[in-house]
């Protein structure tokens, strides 16, 4: 088998063994958009990292797990609806990584890979990124998935028998963002 399709292969099954468990408390907890916000923002990612000359994936990782805690902050303290907030937070970054890539001259990019995935162009490096980012994140949700059942179910309730609530919450924001950030190379930015 070439080894480009055995790079597809593994990165699809890889984020296909992630995205089961962790797509079934994004959809119990009614975050499709949030998730959608995070792909968005990937792209503002990408055009950060060919201007700070560092690997595109680290800072869309970096870029995604940032605008996971500002948007768990924000719920907390904006009087504006979730689902508001996260429309105006995902047009805005997916506008402005558009606009700072057209403005990179220097910087010829197939921009079109980014916004919609190449699941043929998986690199060595990007089998890696993608085969650790899944681990982590599968390992994390066995380890978490008590507690992330509880709040999911009833938040108070959980509250009440101790359970750090917020902190839940917000390892939840962070284990999505990391498998956007690692599937953006697979699925692109706008699927």
């Amino acid at each position: 088998m070439a080894d480009f399709l055995l790079n597809a292969l593994l990165a699809g099954l890889a984020l296909a063994v992630v995205a089961g468990p962790l797509g079934s408390f994004v959809v119990w907890r009614r975050m499709a958009y949030f998730g959608d916000t995070l792909s968005h923002a990937a792209l503002l990612g990408v055009a950060l990292g060919f201007l700070l000359d560092v690997s595109p994936t680290l800072a869309v990782t970096v870029g995604c797990v940032l605008l996971a805690v500002l948007l768990v902050t924000l719920q907390q303290r904006q009087p504006l609806a979730a689902d508001t907030l996260l429309g105006i937070l995902a047009h805005s970054t997916l506008s402005l990584g558009l606009v700072t890539l057209s403005f990179m001259k220097e910087v010829r990019v197939d921009l079109m890979a980014y916004l919609f995935g190449d699941l043929l162009a998986v690199s060595h490096t990007d089998l890696l990124w993608i085969v650790a980012g899944s681990a982590l994140v599968l390992g994390l949700i066995g380890w978490l998935w008590r507690p992330l059942l509880a709040i999911t179910v009833h938040e108070e309730l959980a509250r009440v028998e101790g359970l750090p609530v917020t902190a839940i919450r917000l390892a939840l924001m962070l284990l999505i963002a990391i498998v956007i950030a690692v599937a953006m190379k697979i699925v692109g930015v706008l699927l």
